[in-house]
């Protein structure tokens, strides 16, 4: 099958859609099918030959965080070369109705069209000034996927229709591989290590609700280690913490392979996001390294943690509740190697093999009603104008 998938958001930035695109080309690829990527990208960024630049993105603000997009006119043309060249069996759109090359792209395209949601938010002005002009585009669509159940509500919240509920893929064995005794992250029960990831300058990642919990942990547990790993500066943070020394240790930016190790030799894993978030493929990560997770209680962490089954939830925003989580944890090994072995019963359900399997079945689904190749609609071009005029207004 000729597959070709579109991401909204810019490649020049790591994301969690821009990776799972990425993941998802590669596994489609594995098992034989031919696929081609679109998504913006700066042009000396340099990509597989299977991906092609949509062009340059500018930095929009989105869903308490920053996201890469590009519009308009010359974006369209590209999409429509694309396209055109293409000559897909299929056409998956991640994102459909963000502001970016992928709405450009179908609004352009006719026949089999899937389109995967993969935001949650309570409230979007954005997505409320776009629902009218969303509803032909939304109509384009043959099928729809949602990553979680929050992300589902999103969409239905804000577009209608429904969506079947697929989970964001995890390649599991470089986790579940990963060496469990790494000398830089490893704790023992007398000196545990407690590990965060996140974009440290990012409110909604929480850094600011484990800096609160820090002070509660090390006066029950002096020799814990807090392991932070991530890019920003959040000066506020680390001017606070400095006074806990070695206690606490900001590790920057780390690679793949040592956020695995991390993750598989630390005594505990702190997710303590505030909001925003749909999955949590972090969540699923640690639970495939074997670790404790604990985790703030937003709906889609719940989903992901069976409300308490594979990892510890705290009150969201709650440092003191936090800390509590974090003690209780670490002091009560029996209950916590009873989640982590409920965890590791689940955790294939989010590996790239099962979800590509289910993904292909709702590619089955969308031929099936199609009957059709994607071609170019006629006409298309008109409506990136009145696309751009919503926007502006």
């Amino acid at each position: 099958m000729r597959i070709g998938i579109v991401c909204p958001y810019s490649l020049d930035a790591h994301g969690g859609v821009q990776v799972h695109v990425m993941d998802l080309a590669q596994e489609l690829m594995r098992r034989g099918h031919e696929v081609q990527v679109l998504a913006p990208a700066s042009q000396d960024l340099e990509l597989p030959e299977w991906v092609t630049s949509a062009g340059d993105s500018i930095a929009i603000p989105y869903n308490g965080s920053v996201a890469r997009l590009n519009f308009g006119a010359a974006v369209a043309r590209r999409a429509h070369r694309w396209l055109s060249a293409g000559d897909f069996d299929l056409l998956h759109i991640h994102e459909p109705i963000t502001p970016s090359v992928g709405m450009l792209a179908l609004q352009a395209s006719s026949g089999p069209v899937v389109g995967t949601f993969h935001a949650a938010m309570d409230r979007s002005l954005a997505r409320e000034l776009l629902s009218p002009v969303a509803v032909p585009l939304m109509e384009k669509l043959a099928a729809r996927i949602a990553v979680s159940e929050e992300a589902r509500r999103t969409l239905i919240q804000y577009h209608g229709g429904d969506a079947v509920v697929i989970p964001n893929g995890v390649d599991v064995a470089p986790f579940a591989q990963a060496p469990k005794d790494d000398p830089r992250f490893v704790g023992t029960p007398e000196a545990p290590t407690i590990s965060f990831l996140g974009r440290l300058d990012e409110p909604r990642k929480g850094l600011h609700v484990l800096a609160d919990a820090i002070p509660g942990v090390l006066a029950q547990v002096p020799a814990a280690r807090f392991l932070i790993a991530g890019r920003g500066e959040a000066e506020a943070e680390r001017a606070a913490l400095a006074q806990y020394g070695d206690r606490v240790v900001f590790l920057g930016g780390i690679s793949d392979a040592d956020k695995a190790a991390m993750l598989a030799s630390c005594s505990c894993y702190v997710a303590p996001q505030t909001g925003g978030e749909s999955f949590g493929i972090v969540l699923v990560e640690a639970m495939a390294a074997g670790t404790n997770v604990v985790a703030s209680d937003l709906t889609a962490f719940s989903d992901v943690l069976g409300a308490g089954a594979y990892g510890y939830l705290f009150r969201n925003g709650d440092g003191a509740d936090l800390a509590r989580a974090i003690i209780r944890t670490l002091s009560d090994p029996a209950a916590a190697q009873e989640r982590r072995s409920a965890a590791a019963a689940v955790v294939g359900r989010y590996d790239w093999s099962a979800v590509t399997d289910a993904i292909l079945d709702v590619y089955d689904m969308a031929l099936s009603t199609a009957h059709t190749r994607v071609t170019v609609a006629p006409g298309s071009r008109t409506m990136v104008g009145r696309l751009r005029d919503a926007l502006e207004d």
